[in-house]
């Protein structure tokens, strides 16, 4: 897809919300609107997937806010309410905090059955009781007929780190470690939205990451964390290099793709490593570490593909190599966006 005008010249297009390249140029320029970003501890301009607050005594507040337009509202694996509070909870785990408590918003579409609302609201209710958050505060709205598709739920995540984790803290040596199979939720959104063809079941991997990600934290040796949803594998890893100005190689054949994943992937012509993840983490981890963190991770039912996937290097700064099956090098490029637009 070409690459449109600048945004001063232009209008929003859907990829400018899809997690990629133009996404990251709309951000830039619209935080040059906002001079005060920051309240202590990690502001607005560091773009991480979420922010944090010095507190008066040890620790600090993490907080994270999203709004959520998947279409359809029902998939494989889950539903909007559960992707609402994962995604939500998973902006916390991956900068180290565990999760306390949420808000809700609802913006709702007239003559939404309130049936499927309450589903909808189950699914995210337990979430927050496996979990163990509470959700504190909330509001509605309703918008008329045609003038919304169907429902928008905007979270609110609070939760408390003793050390906050950077998405920019990666150094050479460091290994990178990816906590199971990616592309499962873009995928199972693009199948079951277009009505494809799957052998198998292809199903979201929605679900809350704090228990996983608070094993390999005790572990320690965690350098840099970030869960890799809109733009997938390939956003996340591209994010990190370059905000921690080191390459990255990774080794495909290291790569947890499900089968039935990477053969719809080839038949559409897309790559698994831009479809967006629910339920997995990327970790930077010290090489004296790496080995233990795996096995801790592994350990947890979520965590039983994980990875060993590549390391940091000093060379190629800002960039990610991949090594492919065949034996070659090619640069894993940051995606203009996720090839599937409403996909969380």
């Amino acid at each position: 897809m070409p690459v449109r005008k600048p945004l001063s010249e232009d209008r929003i297009v859907s990829l400018h919300g899809a997690g990629g390249e133009l996404m990251n140029r709309l951000i830039t320029e619209l935080l040059e609107l906002f001079p005060l970003r920051s309240a202590g501890g990690v502001g607005l301009d560091a773009l991480d997937d979420g922010a944090s607050v010095d507190l008066p005594e040890e620790g600090k507040l993490v907080i994270t806010t999203d709004s959520h337009v998947v279409k359809p509202l029902f998939f494989p694996g889950g539903d909007i309410g559960r992707l609402a509070a994962c995604g939500t909870l998973n902006d916390l785990a991956v900068m180290g905090a565990s999760p306390v408590a949420m808000s809700l918003g609802l913006i709702v579409e007239e003559g939404f059955a309130i049936s499927e609302l309450k589903k909808i609201l189950s699914s995210l209710a337990g979430v927050l009781a496996e979990t163990g958050v509470a959700l504190v505060t909330g509001d509605t709205k309703v918008m008329g007929k045609g003038e919304l598709d169907g429902l928008v739920l905007n979270t609110t995540g609070v939760g408390v780190a003793r050390t906050v984790i950077r998405d920019a803290g990666l150094r050479p040596g460091d290994k990178i470690i990816v906590t199971g199979t990616v592309g499962d939720h873009g995928m199972a959104i693009l199948a079951a939205r277009e009505g494809l063809p799957v052998e198998g079941e292809i199903r979201s991997d929605v679900a809350p990451i704090w228990p996983l990600v608070e094993r390999a934290l005790s572990i320690g040796g965690i350098t840099a964390m970030k869960d890799p949803t809109r733009g997938g594998l390939a956003a996340a890893l591209n994010e990190m290099a370059r905000k921690s100005n080191v390459g990255i190689v990774i080794r495909e054949s290291e790569i947890p793709v499900r089968e039935e994943v990477r053969a719809l992937a080839e038949m559409l012509g897309i790559s698994p490593y831009a479809l967006a993840c629910e339920g997995k983490a990327l970790m930077g981890v010290s090489p004296g570490k790496a080995e233990e963190v795996l096995r801790a991770i592994r350990e947890h039912p979520l965590g039983r593909e994980a990875r060993v996937i590549g390391e940091a290097i000093p060379e190629h700064r800002g960039k990610v190599i991949l090594e492919t099956r065949v034996g070659g090098r090619r640069y894993l490029e940051m995606p203009l966006g996720d090839p599937m637009p409403r996909i969380c």
